[in-house]
């Protein structure tokens, strides 16, 4: 069997027993990389996802690993189990998320505890998680961070005006800690825009579907694209760091 281009590599996919996560986490594998997959509260599937993993690719090794994004000290065990099961990290994927659907003009509703809210999880959790692995990483030598942003970050447009205000933050965490850590660690940001999956809670997907086939491509980007995108800074675009790498089908043209 040829060797996959992350044989040898462990990764990590934050939000990765569904949706964009779990999309990573095959495509990874498919490449050789042992898999961690982080979950918040999906412990069943991330379980099923590290079977599925095992019987398609062997001898990699997978395992389910709790990420919650808004405790610091479970992120700090989280590197103390990883250096401890596997002596190493090589890929952390950032994908975990949340948000809800709020009309940008209904600041009502938009209270500034659910702002705060979708900051930390959005922007505040990824720092946390990568503070933690930080020394992980950059033992490799070679390891790349990918914060799964959105077009969001700098349309203004989206699910409601935390979550655009969020993924502008990671898109500039992304920039300054590619700054202050290369070359021994690179970060990247995949911005897609509304990917075809239930991430946001009373979108309809004919309303989506029908915006993307508006844009050039006439297509909806579906969580295969996300991961493909993923996949690509991890082995093909060595020399791109602080940057994102937009995947909208031409939404934003």
């Amino acid at each position: 069997m040829k060797a996959g281009m992350l044989e040898g590599k462990v990764a990590l996919v934050t939000g990765g027993s569904s949706g964009i996560g779990a999309e990573t986490a095959r495509s990874l594998a498919s490449e050789g990389a042992a898999v961690i997959v982080g979950y918040g509260q999906g412990r069943d599937r991330a379980e099923q996802l590290c079977a599925e993993l095992s019987a398609q690719w062997p001898g990699q090794g997978y395992a389910a690993a709790q990420v919650p994004l808004e405790d610091e000290d479970r992120h700090a065990g989280l590197a103390e189990w990883v250096q401890a099961q596997w002596g190493r990290l090589d890929i952390l994927v950032n994908s975990a998320g949340y948000t809800r659907k709020v009309a940008h003009n209904d600041l009502q509703a938009m209270t500034p505890a659910l702002f705060n809210d979708i900051l930390r999880a959005n922007v505040g959790g990824p720092y946390s998680i990568i503070r933690a692995l930080l020394p992980l990483l950059r033992a490799s030598g070679d390891a790349v961070v990918v914060n799964v942003s959105s077009v969001s970050a700098f349309t203004g447009l989206g699910s409601n005006i935390a979550y655009c205000a969020a993924k502008a933050g990671l898109d500039t965490l992304t920039m300054s800690l590619a700054r202050a850590f290369g070359p021994q660690v690179r970060f990247l940001c995949v911005s897609p825009a509304a990917v075809d999956t239930n991430f946001v809670e009373g979108r309809s997907r004919d309303e989506l579907l029908a915006k993307a086939a508006k844009t050039p491509l006439g297509r909806a980007v579906s969580p295969q694209d996300v991961a493909q995108a993923v996949l690509a800074c991890a082995t093909h675009l060595r020399t791109a760091t602080g940057t994102r790498i937009v995947i909208d089908g031409g939404h934003t043209l």
